[in-house]
């Protein structure tokens, strides 16, 4: 028998209220464990340049005058 499954019936053999604490006290480790696991960082200078692509060959100028005659209908 696995670990788990002795977890799981040793759990199941205690009252309604001790399950309950169980779980409460399961969620605080897991919370923890998660909370202590060092996100990456990312810095928004990551972003330079993507899809630069898209703008080869576009007259900025022209584009934003377009932009802006179209929110005058």
């Amino acid at each position: 028998m696995s670990n788990y499954q002795e977890v799981l019936l040793q759990a199941q053999s205690l009252t309604p209220e001790e399950q309950i604490r169980l779980i409460e006290h399961l969620s605080s480790l897991i919370r923890q464990q998660v909370t202590m696991t060092p996100k990456p960082k990312h810095s928004i200078l990551e972003l330079r340049g993507l899809g630069k692509e898209i703008w080869n060959g576009v007259d900025v100028q022209e584009y934003v005058n377009q932009e802006r005659d179209s929110w005058n209908g």
